[in-house]
């Protein structure tokens, strides 16, 4: 399948950033023992990967602005790209292949083109709008399953100084009504999987739109649906989010929006 130009662009970034990831991830074998030295590895490895990314990216879009987890905003024209070098740094630590490289364009407040990219496990999601949500050459689709009973849903778990008063009644809440709840520690890769029907919801309070962006739009374009917590539509500032194959969304809304 032919690839829209944005898109081929963005693999290009970051198939050629996804060898340094994939390198260094191979490396921190090496460094496990040493644990001291893991924060500024860890460090260099995303600024790394950043570097590599804008390098391509503003190559063939010199003049758009860019926002970036490791550097910020590099201020530009209204089309605005959002990267997120590493999304799962956790698990890339810990050396768990849960993680990837995202990267989404923005045109008036609406994600229009995006990828993920998992160099580990050789996934490349790609979604641009109106052409439907894809896996390598696979097109994915949400999955259909209507009653919440049978449902695994996503999430992300507060810790350190993020953790928020209620976050316990919440999986109480949704582990009683539920099959299950799982807890892949990379939220982009999450939704992806809200896309290919393997997770059939998922929600997650105070998240950065360079975590969730191209997951986002995955998602509405796989035929599944996101919104603010309480029900309001999803905008680019929205940080607590609810995504599901639609047939489950408002069941996972009110037992989420009750709390």
């Amino acid at each position: 399948m032919n690839l829209p130009p944005t898109i081929n662009i963005f693999e290009k970034a970051a198939r050629k950033a996804g060898k340094i990831l994939t390198r260094d991830f191979g490396e921190l074998e090496n460094l496990q023992i040493q644990s001291k030295s893991i924060g500024d590895f860890v460090t260099n490895a995303d600024i790394n990967v950043e570097k590599s990314l804008l390098e391509t990216l503003k190559y063939y879009f010199p003049n758009y602005t860019y926002v970036t987890e490791e550097s910020g905003k590099i201020q530009g024209d209204d089309n605005i790209i959002i990267i997120d070098p590493i999304d799962g740094t956790s698990n890339f630590i810990h050396g768990i292949p849960h993680v990837g490289i995202i990267i989404a364009k923005i045109n008036d407040n609406e994600i229009t083109d995006g990828i993920i990219f998992n160099p580990i496990l050789n996934e490349f999601y790609w979604s641009s709008k109106g052409m439907g949500a894809w896996c390598n050459d696979r097109r994915l689709r949400v999955s259909n399953r209507n009653k919440l009973s049978d449902c695994l849903i996503g999430t992300g778990l507060p810790f350190g100084n993020r953790v928020y008063k209620n976050y316990l009644d919440e999986i109480d809440e949704i582990l009683k009504a539920t099959a299950g709840i799982r807890r892949l520690g990379a939220a982009g890769i999450d939704l992806a999987y809200v896309a290919s029907g393997k997770l059939d919801g998922w929600w997650e309070k105070n998240v950065n739109l360079w975590d969730i962006s191209t997951g986002v739009l995955l998602v509405t374009e796989a035929g599944g649906k996101i919104s603010n917590i309480n029900g309001e539509k999803w905008n680019i500032k929205t940080r607590d989010t609810i995504a599901s194959n639609s047939f489950i969304h408002n069941d996972l809304e009110e037992k989420l929006s009750l709390l």
